[in-house]
């Protein structure tokens, strides 16, 4: 893009979920890129990562006409906002929200006749079953989805791309894999893990692994699929596929303790949850481990992202970066004890 485009309001860009850990980072890049950027967050949100030069819509995604208003103007949409929750009271409020909220959005997409949508997918819809790193080729059916917000995903993922084909819709679909770095207010549960391991509060793990990516190469992944993307397809936003002990070790040396040392077998931790999740339906707090987590983690849960970084020129740094950046934002905002 070209230097004074923020002038040019023809490409002014809708981020909804811009309150949010992935949304606030792709704000940022498509500031920086030179995008005029229009955020829509819900009133409840908080509005530390919500920059003073953007243009700010109160709204929400299962609010119909918010969203239409929110879009009036725009000539692109890109759609991070999701309810990011392995647990709810109310199991069933995840899926509604996911997928309602996906078809709302795109359904006014196509009313405002947006040029072009990044939709923010998660690698949750790949299926990791087998012994390698899985890609854009596998997906995973409905059917083997573990939770609901796995469920969610898979579903809403299913119905842009059908929507792709009914309404034209000029989607471009990203599938970031497990995001860190800072500005991770809430935190999110891969946050919630760093917070832990660097205040010492993560004494045991189980085995299983993950592939951990810098917020901001995500953010930069998006910009990128809206720039170059193909219409209708998946891109795989990924970074290193690490062993959940070694990114533990990691947190550990960097804040000088010591690494946590008890690996607890799978089924050992399966009535922990249940029985956190049953504290959690009496005191309305989030359970610290779910059933839905452990049985997720029996698998090593890797990507390959070669076909981002052949399309769309994707580039991604070493995840300890993206720890270290985690862990000072954390600890100037206050989230470690020390």
């Amino acid at each position: 893009m070209q230097p004074g485009l923020q002038e040019n309001r023809r490409d002014l860009t809708l981020i909804t979920g811009a309150s949010g850990f992935v949304g606030s980072a792709v704000a940022k890049a498509l500031r920086q890129t030179g995008y005029p950027v229009r955020v829509l967050v819900r009133p409840s949100s908080p509005r530390t990562n919500v920059d003073s030069r953007d243009e700010v819509f109160i709204g929400d995604m299962l609010n119909r006409p918010s969203v239409a208003a929110a879009l009036r103007g725009v000539r692109y949409l890109v759609h991070t906002a999701a309810d990011y929750r392995l647990w709810a009271p109310a199991s069933e409020s995840i899926v509604h929200n996911n997928v309602e909220g996906t078809r709302i959005v795109m359904e006014e997409a196509a009313r405002a006749g947006v040029d072009r949508i990044v939709y923010t997918s998660t690698v949750a819809t790949f299926d990791c079953s087998r012994d390698q790193p899985a890609d854009e080729t596998r997906p995973l059916p409905v059917s083997k989805a573990m939770g609901d917000y796995k469920r969610s995903k898979v579903m809403a993922e299913a119905l842009v791309a059908n929507m792709v084909n009914s309404l034209q819709l000029p989607v471009v679909i990203v599938n970031p894999s497990t995001p860190i770095g800072p500005r991770d207010v809430r935190p999110t549960p891969t946050g919630d893990i760093i917070v832990k391991a660097a205040s010492g509060r993560m004494p045991a793990f189980v085995d299983t692994g993950l592939n951990f990516v810098h917020v901001d190469d995500v953010a930069a992944g998006h910009v990128a699929a809206l720039e170059r993307g193909k219409i209708g397809e998946r891109y795989i936003l990924g970074g290193e596929n690490v062993a959940l002990c070694t990114f533990l070790a990691e947190v550990a040396e960097i804040v000088g303790r010591r690494p946590p040392r008890v690996r607890l077998p799978h089924a050992s931790v399966y009535p922990v949850a249940l029985g956190a999740e049953l504290l959690a339906r009496f005191t309305g707090r989030a359970p610290f481990v779910t059933r839905d987590g452990v049985r997720m983690s029996r698998r090593h849960m890797y990507f390959v992202d070669a076909k981002a970084r052949r399309e769309l020129g994707y580039v991604s740094r070493p995840h300890r970066e993206g720890i270290v950046d985690a862990i000072t934002w954390f600890d100037h905002a206050g989230y470690l004890r020390r």
